[in-house]
């Protein structure tokens, strides 16, 4: 009984880890990075982009240098240098996600002239 309870104890902080960070099904890369460095900020490194990148597409094994070939070598500067065009994150919309799971392009919302919609 009091091993189940300390397993059930230690278990709560890597759930709240995951559901915290975790990506969700259809968020792009791009949404995913302007919510997450909200809410905990950038370390100067592709921490959140891996974690990302990870969950979401792991088949896209080179996605940290492209980024870093167009000047996003951190997660901060995955926003200011390759995605210049984006709305603040306080204006993303529930809406917001890729066509499908495993692409690394991002939604529509920083693509000009494009109207997202909701998603199915």
């Amino acid at each position: 009984m009091v091993e189940s309870a300390v397993h059930a104890v230690e278990s709560q902080p890597a759930e709240l880890s995951r559901t915290l960070t975790d990506p969700g099904n259809r968020k792009c890369l791009r949404c995913y990075i302007l919510l997450i460095l909200d809410q905990f900020g950038c370390d100067n490194t592709l921490r959140w982009t891996e974690h990302w990148r990870d969950l979401r597409a792991p088949r896209a094994i080179a996605l940290a240098r492209s980024l870093s070939r167009r000047g996003g070598y951190c997660d901060c500067e995955v926003i200011l240098n390759v995605y210049r065009n984006h709305p603040a994150s306080e204006q993303l919309p529930p809406y917001a996600g890729v066509s499908r799971r495993g692409s690394t392009r991002p939604c529509a919302l920083g693509t000009p002239g494009a109207s997202p919609g909701p998603v199915s």
